[in-house]
């Protein structure tokens, strides 16, 4: 009896550590901003309904714009997609080559947004970030961690919307375990894996 009860207390203990560990992380990182803006080198796709001539993807160029058919240059750097969506709309109707066109953007790559992965993985570097991309996502598209990685600590860097940078340090082990939630990663973040120390 007096061992079921150490048991459950002990388990007690492991869930209430994890769940405090998790409160700890949650209010220390500062939440995701999830900008969707284009920038140099991003790619999208632009559908006119109807008019196949003018459907195409597009790959935002250094200078920020991008060469649309019976529309010359158009500057997209720095807009949402839905804002491009509106100036194609403007333009088409302004120039009267369509009178109600059904204009829609796809963003298919976000090139010009990354997520730097250093440290104790097989393939450091910048990755492009993707939206809902997760911390085990990013580690995994390192190639994963080296042998001599410690998946206890590893730290997150990000830049909040105060412009402030804060670092914290999470424990990869316990998220691929189960044990704690993965962690939702935006544009600039980045991760770097410790090495254990012998």
């Amino acid at each position: 009896m007096r061992s079921c009860l150490m048991l459950v207390t002990l388990s007690l203990c492991f869930a209430t550590s994890a769940c405090t560990r998790q409160r700890m992380l949650t209010a220390s990182l500062p939440a995701p901003q999830q900008s969707t803006v284009l920038g140099a080198g991003d790619l999208f796709e632009v559908t006119v309904f109807g008019e196949k001539e003018l459907s195409h993807e597009y790959r935002v160029q250094p200078d920020g714009t991008i060469n649309f058919p019976q529309l010359d240059r158009l500057q997209v750097a720095g807009l949402e997609p839905q804002q491009i969506e509106d100036l194609v709309t403007r333009l088409l109707i302004e120039k009267k080559y369509l009178v109600a066109p059904q204009v829609t953007v796809v963003v298919k790559q976000y090139n010009s947004k990354k997520v730097s992965v250093i440290g104790a993985v097989q393939k450091p570097g910048n990755l492009n970030w993707s939206e809902g991309m997760k911390l085990v996502d990013a580690v995994s598209l390192a190639g994963g961690v080296t042998p001599i990685a410690d998946g206890g600590h590893v730290r997150i860097t990000r830049l909040a919307s105060t412009g402030k940078t804060v670092s914290v340090t999470v424990s990869l082990d316990d998220i691929t375990d189960g044990k704690l939630a993965d962690i939702l990663l935006q544009a600039g973040d980045t991760i770097k894996v410790d090495q254990r120390v012998f």
